[in-house]
């Protein structure tokens, strides 16, 4: 069989850089052959995180880090192709989810920037972008895209599992052994343990959550931040920095807190937001997957296997795909998908009138 080569982009909200990932979708389950990861610059980090609040002359410098984000794609595209010795000509199109600065499905739009055009003539390969429109266009949330993908990856005929991606923000996918997949965002991912972070330590963050571990978490402190009507509203739902931001933390009284208290206080929230999701909306689940930037914070890990045991805790690396690459390799897939016309929402995931084709095509 020959291949079907496609590269997947994403830079989601955690904002923590690229990732490029090359898949072959020759077969019946994706196979990722490459991965690169090429960080941000912090000065383009910052003006992305400045992005997602409402400022100053904000379209052209929304279009000029669009470029700029463009050429970061293309150079970690051409970086994955070296190493993994593949000539552009053989790469079918290019998934770019493009990033985030503003995600409003209840008002209609969710804006991902990118320049896609500038990506396919960098590249000279077709690059496949603006996966939410069409979705939301249909009444749906635009979000999460990931679960039919976790679908094609994870399912299993003898087993109900639940696969969580905890980025920035954190969702889930439900895949029982019959029925329909769902799947919804259920909170705060790394975005608020990262802006703690890098308010108290100076670091992007809080490396295997070890700060986070020595720290005692406040419960009066927790119930605050579990009162966040988010978490009571039934899927579809989706969120984004648009809720859970800096002034949505400071809002909580956390500045008379330990700085250390807080962070553990924050994982909590993270793990118990998950985990109190799944108990709530997925009956009979045997297993709980984790992917995303979050699967390398070890005390997540650990909070997540004690509020779920004796059900076991796994990344996706005990299921063959790096952990930090599973999104990434999800774009090439929905690019394929827009490719051959077939439709890659999922209404129960995101509530629209209907299945729906997702994606614009630049063309190589």
């Amino acid at each position: 069989m020959s291949r079907e080569l496609y590269v997947g982009l994403m830079s989601g909200t955690s904002l923590d850089g690229v990732d490029a990932a090359l898949a072959d979708l020759s077969g019946a389950r994706p196979a990722l052959l490459a991965a690169v990861r090429h960080p941000f610059p912090p000065a383009l980090r910052a003006e992305l995180l400045a992005l997602n609040s409402p400022g100053g002359n904000e379209i052209e410098r929304a279009a000029l880090a669009a470029i700029e984000l463009a050429r970061k794609y293309a150079a970690a595209v051409q970086e994955l192709l070296s190493r993994s010795g593949t000539p552009a000509s053989e790469v079918r199109a290019i998934g770019c989810h493009g990033q985030t600065v503003r995600h409003l499905p209840q008002r209609g739009f969710s804006t991902q920037i990118g320049n896609a055009a500038l990506l396919a003539e960098l590249c000279g390969i077709a690059v496949v972008a603006d996966f939410r429109s069409r979705d939301i266009a249909a009444g749906g949330e635009g979000a999460p895209l990931v679960p039919p993908f976790h679908a094609a990856l994870f399912a299993s005929g003898t087993e109900s599992r639940a696969v969580v991606n905890v980025g920035g923000i954190a969702n889930l996918t439900w895949l029982p052994v019959s029925g329909a997949v769902a799947g919804f965002d259920c909170g705060p991912g790394n975005c608020l343990l990262d802006l703690w972070a890098a308010r108290h330590l100076g670091k992007d963050f809080d490396e295997a959550g070890e700060w986070a571990a020595g720290g005692s978490v406040a419960p009066a402190l927790l119930e605050k931040f579990l009162a966040e009507p988010f978490f009571a509203l039934p899927p579809p739902k989706s969120t984004g920095r648009e809720v859970f931001n800096a002034t949505w933390l400071d809002a909580r009284g956390v500045a008379g807190e330990d700085p250390r208290s807080v962070q553990a206080t924050l994982l909590e929230l993270t793990a118990r937001s998950i985990a109190d999701a799944c108990r709530r909306r997925f009956a009979g689940m045997q297993k709980l997957i984790v992917c995303g930037g979050g699967a390398r914070n070890d005390a997540l890990l650990r909070r997540l296997a004690a509020l779920l045991t004796p059900l076991p805790v796994q990344t996706s690396d005990a299921h063959g795909i790096d952990a930090e690459q599973v999104e990434a390799a999800a774009f090439a897939w929905l690019a394929k998908q827009a490719l051959t016309g077939a439709p890659a929402s999922l209404p129960s995931v995101t509530g629209a009138r209907g299945a729906r084709v997702l994606g614009a095509i630049y063309p190589g």
